[in-house]
């Protein structure tokens, strides 16, 4: 129970590797917001949740509007209290070679990714900066890093991701925040299971230890991050990929 008694928001949360990440942090103890656009498969989840034994609330969000994130946290103090914990989840891709990129599909993804954490940490930071306390770990990606075809758009948006943590924790450590980010390799999803066996035969061959993490291996991470086992580290990236970067 790492994590016991404290408030955590949770962004994309509905499913995937943010569902994940909430259930994670649910069994240690968390109160968790499920924060998603999909607010239907938000509310399930949160009543997944529910049986574990801790508070959980679902607040349908887009990451990119101001007014939605104002309103988001606005609703967590109310029902949960403090913000202790901010984990900046959610995210999309439009893939595409930069020639054929159509700005709406950069503006898209530069938006969610890279701006919803924006708005995110800013109003954690005023909840956080008063308390003197708070975690904030954010999602970024290994192609922050390495780079990857067809993915202008969300390697941008995801090594931002890294330069926003890393000011963050400059900026408030002396208010006792500690912003970190987790850079994900090739994870195990609905996405990858659909892929035809040849084409992720290919993909594990550039990872070291020769098959796909899986969402629990990320979580592992941000709850690590979350808790107090981790006070000591602030503005660093923990790479969750097998080896495929170093």
């Amino acid at each position: 129970m790492r994590l016991k008694d404290k408030n955590a928001f949770i962004t994309g949360a509905a499913q995937g590797i943010g569902k994940s990440i909430a259930i994670g942090m649910a069994r240690e103890g968390a109160n968790v917001a499920i924060t998603d656009v999909n607010f239907e498969s938000a509310e399930a989840t949160a009543t997944e949740i529910k049986e574990i034994g801790v508070k959980s609330i679902a607040i349908k969000l887009d990451v990119s509007s101001q007014d939605e994130v104002t309103h988001a946290f606005s609703t967590f103090s109310k029902e949960l209290g403090p913000v202790d914990i901010l984990v900046n989840n959610a995210g999309i891709t439009k893939d595409t070679l930069l020639m054929r990129m159509k700005e709406q599909d950069w503006d898209a993804v530069i938006n969610i990714n890279l701006k919803g954490t924006f708005l995110c940490c800013k109003e954690a930071v005023k909840i956080m900066a008063k308390q003197r306390l708070g975690k904030i770990i954010s999602i970024s990606s290994v192609v922050a890093f390495t780079g990857n075809p067809g993915q202008s758009n969300y390697s941008s948006s995801k090594a931002g991701i890294i330069g926003l943590t890393k000011t963050i924790a400059r900026e408030y450590a002396g208010r006792g925040i500690r912003a970190n980010a987790v850079a994900p390799g090739f994870i195990q999803t609905a996405m990858t299971d659909i892929l035809p066996d040849a084409v992720k035969d290919e993909m594990k061959k550039s990872i070291p230890l020769g098959s796909f993490g899986t969402p629990e291996d990320v979580t592992n991470a941000v709850i690590f991050l979350s808790s107090a086992e981790s006070d000591y580290i602030s503005g660093q990236v923990i790479h969750v990929n097998g080896g495929m970067y170093m």
